[in-house]
């Protein structure tokens, strides 16, 4: 009776973050993919899908426990999209979603060519479904924290860009209906990087004014490293696509049917890249001096929100690695093999950290329910 009691509570208290822990394994799955010296090599090939494999199971599992919590708590739902952090973790999700669309694509049936025609425009369709909850969860969950919630500046941390991720994560791996793909695109990666932009303006204000942010709350510091290398990495995507893809037969128009416009408009995107990758660097420089400043003065316990720290230093390390295959730049291959190496070591430490956690009883998550009531509007 007990175990069932336990199962159901842990089931009940299930909290969306546990996604975090799929992006962290996709972005590591998708760093032994391209790792500048064996992406090659079948040992990294292996090592990529056995990560990929891994990243399947849990995203399988954690879907599973997350419609089970919704179903069997219904109340859940209302309480936990008013809760002010837990909210903001709904963006998790679809980028979990991504890694495993995007190892699908590029590893799968690019190097293996598994599924032939079939599986990319099932991927395809998964994209497009990926699309359309990314949208929900930027949209929605910004609007709820416009409506439903109460939020200081004293409060704020970069966990308010999750929800915004979503939209950058959306580059395009498949090469189906090109021009439509590409439009999308183009289009959720401007308002995601743009809306960044705001809310990191807003963040740099916060820690002028307030500090660093205290205690377990600094381990977020390294989430602009997301927005900026996923952009980044997304926009050299997007103008190796448009080079391809340019000019488009049998288009009069002096921009798709101009075929200079794919080599000026890829030019343009490594440029962009390589201004992103130096803001990630900058954030990730303000990220160690807030942890060891935090450090120094308590001791942070570990918690499931280091899951967040994964991702984002997996995509800087990504797009460092893509600036090497455009620039052919030695710096960039061994800072990118370096800062890959450094990913995988973290995941591995919190893998180990997160079962001795639940041995010891320290992975815990927000009891929302009573945190706040059913009824009650967060304040």
């Amino acid at each position: 009776m007990s175990t069932k009691k336990g199962i159901a509570d842990s089931i009940r208290h299930f909290t969306p973050a546990w996604f975090a822990v799929n992006m962290g394994t996709g972005a590591v799955s998708i760093l032994f993919s391209v790792f500048p010296y064996g992406d090659q090599n079948d040992t990294c090939r292996t090592l990529s899908t056995v990560f990929f494999a891994l990243n399947l199971l849990l995203f399988v599992l954690f879907f599973a426990a997350t419609i089970t919590r919704y179903t069997r708590f219904p109340t859940t739902w209302s309480v936990m999209i008013r809760h002010p952090k837990e909210s903001l973790s709904l963006g998790t999700f679809p980028m979990g979603a991504a890694t495993l669309i995007g190892v699908g694509t590029t590893l799968l049936h690019g190097k293996y060519g598994f599924g032939g025609r079939a599986f990319v425009y099932t991927l395809w369709g998964l994209w497009w479904i990926d699309v359309a909850l990314s949208i929900l969860c930027c949209w929605g969950v910004i609007y709820a924290m416009i409506t439903k919630q109460s939020h200081s500046l004293q409060e704020m941390t970069t966990v308010w860009l999750l929800p915004i991720v979503t939209l950058i994560a959306l580059h395009p791996y498949s090469a189906a209906s090109a021009l439509t793909t590409l439009a999308f695109t183009i289009s959720s990666v401007s308002i995601g990087l743009t809306l960044s932009f705001m809310i990191l303006t807003i963040y740099l204000h916060r820690l002028i004014v307030y500090d660093f942010p205290p205690g377990l709350s600094i381990v977020s510091s390294f989430i602009p490293l997301g927005p900026m290398g996923q952009a980044g990495f997304s926009v050299l995507v997007i103008g190796q696509a448009i080079r391809d893809f340019l000019p488009t037969p049998g288009n009069t128009s002096p921009f798709l049917g101009n075929a200079q416009t794919g080599e000026i408009i890829f030019v343009l995107c490594v440029c962009i890249g390589f201004v992103l990758w130096a803001l990630a660097t900058m954030w990730l420089g303000y990220a160690l001096l807030g942890i060891q400043n935090v450090v120094r003065r308590t001791q942070v316990p570990f918690k499931l929100a280091f899951w967040g720290m994964v991702f984002p230093n997996g995509v800087y390390a990504n797009l460092t690695v893509a600036l090497y295959q455009v620039l052919d730049v030695q710096f960039f291959r061994v800072w990118g093999a370096i800062y890959s190496v450094f990913t995988v070591l973290i995941w591995i430490d919190f893998r180990g950290a997160v079962f001795e956690g639940h041995r010891g009883g320290y992975v815990t998550v927000p009891d929302v329910e009573k945190e706040y009531g059913k009824n009650e509007r967060v304040a």
